[in-house]
């Protein structure tokens, strides 16, 4: 399991898939506009999503966003500073205690 947190390089670029991020609105009513902002929440929690280290690195955060709702992102670190968002969607109750945990 990862450190809780982690350190980015700024400032952020993001690019997702239109059709996925079409889907993901529809799915859990979230845009990945409001997605790419819990990056700004400096108490984030990151983990390596592990059932995908075998095809490529996916990593999910768990924080605010500007619209103030928890939420877990899945993204790809594309370059040191391109985010490649995946899916996002509101965490369930054992995600949420890993931010509630962090440090």
């Amino acid at each position: 399991m990862d450190e809780p947190t982690k350190s980015l390089p700024q400032p952020l670029r993001f690019e997702w898939d239109p059709g996925k991020a079409a889907a993901n609105l529809k799915k859990h009513g979230i845009s990945f506009e409001e997605a790419a902002t819990v990056f700004d929440d400096p108490y984030a929690a990151f983990q390596t999503d592990e059932r995908y280290t075998d095809t490529e690195l996916r990593e999910w955060i768990i924080g605010y966003s500007n619209r103030s709702r928890m939420l877990l992102v899945v993204f790809v670190e594309r370059e040191q500073n391109l985010i490649r968002i995946i899916t996002a969607r509101k965490p369930t109750s054992q995600e949420r205690i890993i931010y509630e945990e962090a440090p």
